[in-house]
């Protein structure tokens, strides 16, 4: 009698190799038959949640309270467990605690008379929340999630019940002995950071961690440590992996960036890079130079700055801007299949005049004063130019920290991904517009659709990782700078990147930049369904989701489109961005009973969430709702696990077929 009808003999004799090999694992049918009993209850536990964020952009703050409140999952399992036993002011005071531990606990015990009370109160409460959000989860996963120092304790206060007569004075006892042993504070927080843990199963950042925001390094050591997480590279995090790689284009424009939002904290603090070589030229250079087009948008400041040190910022932006244009310049004369040659927009300048001229049009400048500019020669680095970016160059490739984190982009992150039955992507597919995919030339060959996302991981990949100087590595580096502004990039997907013309020109006609043809079709059911089949997407309900441009809320924009098809999930993490969106961001949540969209109000501060239990607000829209419960055998995982379950029952086969000898 086998254990599985549907296996032949001749498929045991097919996979004998591979049987007897996991038999080291397996080597009985009782272990076999116990991991076939383990694999198939795991298969019918609900999905864990998955949570989608895009475009953080550097703010550290809402990024981190998000995940802390889980897209406000926490505070609604508060209100389901407790509703009317608690008010609404205790059940905030437990969020926060949650959300917050250590600070929240220091808050409380200037504020509390007798903590041993509320410590015993406290403790059962969290219990209660940890309970829930670890109750679709198998024992084993919960245990290995746990911290060691209170594995035991935990496991028996979240799997017996106080209800019970005869486990009531146990538990009594442990949650009484954690407290007159001091262990309490400690208990607590390690039993919030699992709630925290466990009500969001996996986290997917759709594209855009840097940049604009002052914290997108904070952001990368929350990454590094966090337990399941996947990245969408967009183009500013591939700006950053060119910096590291050591393209000096890339190093240029993330300072440029960062003189730009006047936020120097990830460069300074978070990577060590030295500014001082460039702050020393620009003073130098620029020192009766007003620079007042270079002014940093100091609302979106990561620090208040003095008068004179936003002086220094104004003029070190005003430096790196035009070296900038000057490196780019290098790359799109080495690269002239990358098309670019109307990026090169110094030599268009009546230096005499003090005019732009572009297209045989005239254009009034703002800013003439180009003092480390050869007319005649317009794109030449000065020797303290070339001085300049060869220290930068040294000091970001040697960033120990920038390395540790450009590790991680790569090894969790891709140009995209396929996940049950989602399509996530930073940007766009390159399509043209009668809506086929649109051929893009990389070394003479043509790729197109996911064949050239393929691709560009591939050149992204060589470009950081590629030793050897040769042509393949030399052109995967300067790409990889395309990749920021190219045309034809995924991750970008205009026709150029206004930099210089939102710096220097009063005409605004020339600051547009024109979508690529993706964006004027995406809204279409049918163009969203051949994107999926063509990445094979298959399942009930299939989705792209993407960020990149911001959803425009405020004027009426809707981040779902193409009939529920293509959801866009930038709202405007950025506060740079949240004048526009009129809101600040969106999560989508996809849990087992469906698709939610969380909208979120700007997040004030850390501190106001600490002290006044000050919680994002947050609206959430049901995309879609499932009849029935998503379990884990509808997942991708689930899938992983049935081969597995089959593998398995085959090993047993050919135990009791005596094709394999057991062991004990």
């Amino acid at each position: 009698m086998t254990a599985q009808s549907n296996i032949t003999p001749e498929s045991i004799v097919g996979d004998l190799r591979y049987l007897q090999l996991l038999s080291r694992s397996f080597p009985n049918i009782a272990d076999a038959s116990t991991e076939i009993i383990n694999l198939e209850a795991i298969l019918n536990l609900p999905k864990g949640t998955e949570h989608f964020l895009t475009d953080i952009h550097g703010e550290y703050e809402a990024f981190q309270h998000v995940l802390k409140n889980a897209s406000g999952a926490v505070k609604r399992k508060v209100n389901e467990i407790f509703g009317n036993t608690l008010r609404e002011s205790e059940k905030k005071e437990l969020c926060t605690l949650i959300y917050y531990p250590e600070e929240k606990l220091q808050l409380v015990k200037e504020q509390e008379s007798d903590m041993d009370d509320w410590y015993m109160i406290t403790l059962n409460q969290v219990v209660k929340v940890c309970q829930n959000v670890s109750s679709k989860y198998t024992r084993s996963k919960v245990r290995k999630s746990l911290p060691k120092e209170f594995s035991y304790i935990i496991q028996e206060l979240l799997h017996e019940s106080s209800v019970e007569p005869n486990k009531h004075a146990y538990i009594n006892v442990i949650v009484s002995t954690i407290i007159s042993t001091k262990r309490a504070d400690a208990f607590i927080i390690a039993m919030c950071k699992l709630i925290q843990r466990l009500t969001i199963d996996s986290l997917h950042i759709v594209g855009d961690i840097y940049d604009r925001g002052p914290g997108a390094h904070i952001i990368m050591d929350t990454l590094c440590n966090y337990h399941n997480f996947d990245i969408q590279w967009g183009n500013h995090d591939i700006l950053w992996m060119g910096a590291a790689a050591g393209n000096t284009s890339c190093m240029a424009n993330v300072i440029r960036m960062s003189m730009r939002y006047g936020n120097l904290a990830t460069l300074e603090d978070g990577y060590g890079i030295n500014l001082l070589p460039l702050a020393t030229f620009a003073m130098d250079m620029y020192a009766d130079d007003p620079c007042t087009v270079f002014t940093p948008k100091t609302n979106f400041a990561d620090a208040a700055y003095n008068e004179k040190t936003l002086r220094l910022i104004t003029q070190m932006h005003k430096a790196i801007a035009i070296i900038q244009f000057k490196l780019e310049a290098e790359i799109i004369n080495r690269r002239p299949e990358f098309g670019m040659e109307n990026r090169k927009l110094l030599e268009k300048i009546d230096f005499e005049r003090g005019i732009f001229v572009y297209e045989g049009k005239e254009y009034e400048m703002l800013d003439t004063s180009f003092p480390t500019v050869d007319p005649k020669d317009p794109y030449r680095l000065s020797e303290e130019e070339k001085e300049l970016v060869e220290k930068l160059h040294n000091s970001f490739v040697n960033s120990e920290k920038l390395k540790k984190h450009m590790r991680c982009l790569f090894t969790y992150g891709g140009m995209y991904l396929v996940c049950n039955s989602n399509l996530l992507y930073h940007a766009s597919v390159p399509m043209n517009e009668d809506g086929s995919f649109k051929q893009v030339k990389i070394r003479g060959k043509k790729y197109s659709g996911k064949k050239l996302l393929d691709k560009i991981d591939q050149l992204v990949r060589c470009a950081y990782y590629e030793e050897e100087d040769d042509d393949e590595k030399l052109f995967a580096m300067d790409y990889i700078w395309y990749l920021w502004c190219g045309p034809d990039s995924p991750s970008f997907d205009k026709d150029k990147m206004a930099t210089f013309e939102r710096y220097f020109i009063a005409d605004k006609a020339l600051h547009k930049e024109k979508k690529g043809a993706y964006y004027n079709l995406h809204d279409s059911e049918e163009i969203c369904e051949k994107i999926l089949e063509e990445f094979k997407v298959t399942g009930l309900h299939t989705h792209i989701i993407n960020g990149h441009v911001p959803v425009k809320t405020i004027k009426g924009e809707q981040p779902i489109k193409a009939g529920g098809k293509l959801l866009v999930i930038d709202g405007g993490f950025s506060k740079a961005y949240q004048p526009e969106t009129g809101i600040a961001g969106y999560t989508l949540v996809y849990h087992s009973h469906g698709l939610q969209l969380v909208q979120h109000d700007p997040f004030e501060s850390r501190q106001k969430a600490i002290r006044e239990g000050l919680d994002i607000k947050s609206t959430t829209f049901v995309i879609e709702f499932n009849s029935q419960r998503m379990m884990v055998k509808d997942t991708d995982r689930g899938k992983e696990l049935m081969a597995q379950v089959q593998d398995l029952k085959k090993l047993l086969v050919a135990y009791q077929m005596g094709l394999i000898k057991e062991r004990s």
